[in-house]
């Protein structure tokens, strides 16, 4: 079976399972949502939307983080990992979305990604989000990890992974897709301990096929 054959399988046992899709993380505004993501990088969207409830109490816009110290914002995202670096970035994000963009997050993947603390697949998410545009497919852990298992790329730089997706995902399911990937990788295809003989999509995956089969002769 082709590559593009066989995404159109996935994504059609996938849209069955999962129907319409939203993004895990949390938020009442686009700011919210841009610091979500900031935020979720090498953290998991439940503790994200466990810290962020609580800080965007306190304080949820640009001039708001800009007028915190940031010892302050590192306490309240501490949980997270990696909060020094993170923090240094939401507080020159807010900085750069006054100074240039009146406090506003830009809809523009060139604007976006000129944000401290913002690459493509922040931005991917902020605009497939906000505004339903998909400038192109948001490749997470999950998204990289199954699309590697299931044989649709070969690679691990993201980028490389985004582009070869790209060329093969229909464009009207670049958002699905991600999306699709991602709850299956949380449900079925646990890195650790994957689920092959329960998953919905293992006739598509070699690897998965490969699993199965070796745990049926054991």
């Amino acid at each position: 079976m082709k590559k593009k054959e066989k995404v159109l399988k996935v994504i059609e046992v996938l849209r069955k399972k999962f129907g319409k899709t939203k993004c895990a993380l949390n938020y009442t505004t686009p700011f919210e949502l841009l610091v979500a993501v900031i935020l979720s990088a090498q953290c998991t969207d439940a503790r994200v939307n466990i810290v962020a409830e609580k800080m965007f109490k306190e304080v949820n816009t640009p001039e708001g983080f800009s007028a915190l110290p940031i010892e302050r914002i590192e306490e309240l995202i501490r949980s997270t990992g990696f909060y020094r670096n993170k923090a240094k970035n939401i507080k020159r994000c807010s900085e750069q979305l006054i100074s240039k963009y009146n406090g506003q997050v830009p809809q523009k993947m060139e604007e976006l990604v000129k944000l401290a603390g913002v690459g493509r697949k922040t931005a991917n998410v902020v605009r497939a989000e906000i505004w339903g545009v998909a400038d192109g497919i948001t490749v997470d852990t999950h998204v990289k990890r199954l699309s590697n298992l299931i044989g649709f790329v070969k690679e691990n730089d993201v980028l490389k992974i985004e582009r070869e997706l790209m060329k093969i995902v229909p464009k009207k399911d670049w958002i699905d897709f991600s999306h699709y990937l991602i709850l299956q990788g949380r449900d079925k295809c646990i890195a650790r301990r994957p689920k092959c003989q329960e998953c919905e999509i293992v006739e598509y995956c070699m690897t998965g096929i490969n699993r199965k089969n070796s745990s049926f002769n054991s």
